[in-house]
């Protein structure tokens, strides 16, 4: 078994929106789900410590292919711990199903639909909301601009448009509830996804001097 220190070790050069407290709040959130679940706990806790391992910093060159690279890596360390093929591809398969803007690597086993889950439920709510307005700025976006029409209607910008934080909330977070594959954390999606609304469209309304 993985220990967490051996873990923190591997992510020392994260961001602040893909630092080690954002893998451990994932892999608190994962392992309630897991025992909720009844899925596999070892094979949740190592996806979970190792899901964002390599390549996950905000506008780096490796950060869409962040979910392959850290599977890859979670093969090797796990192959040198010792563990059967079989539970390592698990592992992996977990790992690579993560990422919302997903490119077919779909999470099929209930494990991987655990990871997803909490992986994204860490993106909605309060600290969703923070890691959100720390992702934008990382990447040089304003937290508010007043999203296009176009924007609105088919999540792409006009030209020159920015992605702000706001812009990320309508793209992608609102619908974070919406995408979750487990009941346990639907259940926990409801009061997250509350706070995450409220606090959105209370900035938007300060932005535009409506308050």
């Amino acid at each position: 078994m993985l220990s967490i220190e051996q873990v923190r070790l591997w992510y020392e050069q994260t961001d602040a929106v893909h630092d080690f407290e954002h893998v451990l709040r994932v892999y608190r959130t994962a392992m309630k789900l897991a025992d909720e679940e009844n899925a596999d706990q070892e094979i949740v806790a190592a996806a979970a410590l190792l899901h964002d391992v390599q390549g996950a910093t905000p506008g780096s060159e490796e950060r869409k292919g962040h979910h392959i690279a850290s599977a890859v890596f979670a093969g090797r360390v796990l192959a040198e711990a010792g563990w059967p093929e079989e539970r390592i591809q698990a592992v992996q398969h977990c790992i690579r199903g993560h990422r919302y803007r997903g490119d077919g690597n779909k999470p099929e086993t209930l494990e991987a639909k655990i990871i997803f889950d909490a992986d994204k439920l860490d993106v909605i709510g309060a600290i969703g909301a923070a890691r959100t307005i720390a992702y934008a700025v990382l990447a040089n976006e304003p937290v508010f601009a007043e999203p296009s029409q176009q924007f609105r209607t088919s999540g792409q910008g006009e030209p020159g448009e920015p992605h702000s934080a706001y812009h990320e909330y309508l793209f992608k977070l609102v619908r974070i509830r919406e995408r979750l594959f487990t009941d346990a954390a639907k259940r926990m999606a409801e009061h997250r996804h509350a706070a995450l609304v409220q606090y959105f469209e209370e900035l938007a309304a300060e932005m535009r001097s409506e308050l």
